[in-house]
């Protein structure tokens, strides 16, 4: 493939160069905002080739030679992992799911902000943030004045593009050309006191332009690259979730006969995994007919919808595909291209937006508590698993907000129904619905008492059901306050399971 195939700007042409060179043009100790979201359209060559520049400073002795990491979400290896490896981050955000890079954060050697991810844009143009150096974006072209055909995903990729002082571009040759148009970029998003409302009222509404605008004075380097995404394999539905997706789909059912959902339901966000996966299979093969969603990451169940013609329509921020389905999206792009927009995610993550549509959110937990507390993002209370990511900002909007997990977690040695979670990321008041293979609870207009009891009688796995219960009447008989009973140093021994089992 020619370079000018896909770099159409003479002037960005004239700026190709190796990823070592690029990699050299970034200042040590630089705050560098980087593209990638869930996997998908992040950086492949300047990370790594900025973690072999690293490596090298360190074992010259200046250890401190690391920078500042901002991205979408999570990304993969190649950068995350590239970088943990060598120790070369000093703050990651605002989502990570890197096993190294989690360790170094547990260690006390990364400084981790986890935060929701529709406050990041707006956190970094209200300057909360830092100043932003450099940013290292993938895209999948370049246009003949300068603008950008987004990659496979867009994340914060309009924000750090609008923010840094200098821009790195990867063109990535081996993203579909076809990705062309399939992108909707809103530039109308303004700082208080000046904001007015966005103009959106359907998933499939456009409301933007189809290209990433970049100064081409700022790009000090164009890399040209040819990788593939992440591109992680689902596991197969197994009886656990799919007997989570058959009690969600009995209660929309039930929903839609109280009158209280349409027929084809509300739009639809939907969490990344397994039991996300699974959940979205089981309503490919369910009563519901010209579904929607708006969420933040499109994987393999809901393309799996979309071919079918389940689901008429998804607006997301990014793919999250396997290399079958990758492979099936890249031969049908101009299907898929008329039934999917990619957005930024301070829009497909825009509480507004989630409230104004009436979303029906889907997400997972580690663990929740008797009262309706959900923690999703640590162990034991200290260590971070990945970060709550967008979970939060469907959560507290949205029409419908179901929490996910298996009842019980390490062969069946923990219960993930415990008294008093270890950690908080979503309180008792944004969350509706728990899920779990046992059954489903449906909290709403329920007091604090009112949802223990029908958790533990629908959620909790039947081998904790008696000592969640035993938890309950002993903590109503001994408890100062009946609103919501607790025995405090009973309710945080629970976790120390983890440490018992010994595989943590």
């Amino acid at each position: 493939m020619s370079p000018t195939d896909r770099i159409r700007s003479p002037e960005l042409l004239a700026k190709v160069m190796s990823a070592e060179e690029a990699a050299a043009l970034i200042p040590l100790g630089a705050n560098v905002g980087m593209s990638g979201f869930t996997g998908a359209g992040y950086p492949k060559a300047v990370p790594q080739a900025l973690a072999e520049r690293l490596a090298a400073c360190h074992a010259a002795g200046h250890t401190e030679a690391r920078i500042g990491l901002w991205t979408g979400a999570s990304t993969a290896p190649e950068l995350d992992g590239a970088l943990a490896k060598v120790n070369g981050i000093e703050k990651r955000l605002p989502y990570q799911s890197d096993p190294t890079l989690r360790k170094l954060i547990n260690n006390g050697q990364v400084r981790y902000i986890d935060m929701h991810l529709s406050h990041v844009a707006q956190m970094a143009w209200f300057g909360f943030l830092g100043h932003l150096d450099v940013a290292v974006v993938e895209v999948a072209g370049i246009l003949p004045d300068g603008r950008l055909i987004p990659s496979s995903s867009v994340g914060n990729n309009k924000t750090w593009l609008d923010q840094a002082d200098k821009i790195i571009l990867e063109v990535n040759e081996l993203q579909s050309a076809g990705l062309e148009g399939m992108h909707d970029i809103y530039y109308g998003t303004q700082l208080p006191p000046n904001r007015k409302p966005i103009p959106l009222t359907h998933p499939s509404d456009r409301i933007g332009e189809p290209y990433l605008r970049c100064d081409p004075a700022k790009v000090i380097a164009v890399v040209r690259t040819r990788q593939s995404d992440r591109n992680s394999v689902f596991a197969a539905p197994d009886a656990v979730s799919e007997q989570i997706a058959a009690h969600i789909i009995d209660f929309l059912s039930h929903e839609v006969k109280q009158g209280r959902l349409p027929a084809n339901l509300l739009p639809l966000q939907s969490g990344v995994g397994n039991i996300a996966n699974a959940v979205l299979a089981g309503l490919n093969k369910g009563p519901f007919e010209n579904m929607t969603a708006y969420t933040e990451v499109l994987q393999d169940g809901m393309l799996d919808m979309v071919r079918s013609g389940k689901l008429s329509f998804a607006s997301a921020t990014a793919l999250s595909l396997s290399p079958q389905a990758t492979e099936d999206f890249n031969q049908n792009i101009d299907f898929y291209r008329e039934r999917i927009v990619l957005r930024p995610q301070e829009i497909s993550n825009h509480p507004e937006l989630v409230r104004r549509l009436g979303i029906i959110a889907m997400n997972a937990m580690i663990e929740a508590d008797l009262y309706g507390n959900v923690n999703s993002t640590h162990i034991m209370g200290s260590s971070i698993m990945n970060g709550i990511g967008g979970s939060g900002d469907f959560a507290r909007n949205a029409y419908l907000s179901f929490f996910v997990t298996p009842s019980t977690a390490k062969d069946g040695a923990i219960s993930c129904i415990v008294p008093m979670v270890s950690h908080v990321d979503h309180t008792e008041h944004d969350v509706e619905i728990i899920v779990t293979e046992q059954g489903l609870a449906d909290l709403r207009g329920l007091a604090p008492t009112e949802r223990a009891k029908l958790i533990v009688e629908r959620c909790a796995h039947p081998s904790f059901r008696p000592q969640l219960q035993d938890y309950l009447d002993r903590a109503a008989k001994s408890s100062s306050g009946l609103h919501t009973p607790h025995l405090l140093n009973e309710a945080l021994s629970w976790h120390n399971r983890f440490l018992e089992t010994g595989k943590m």
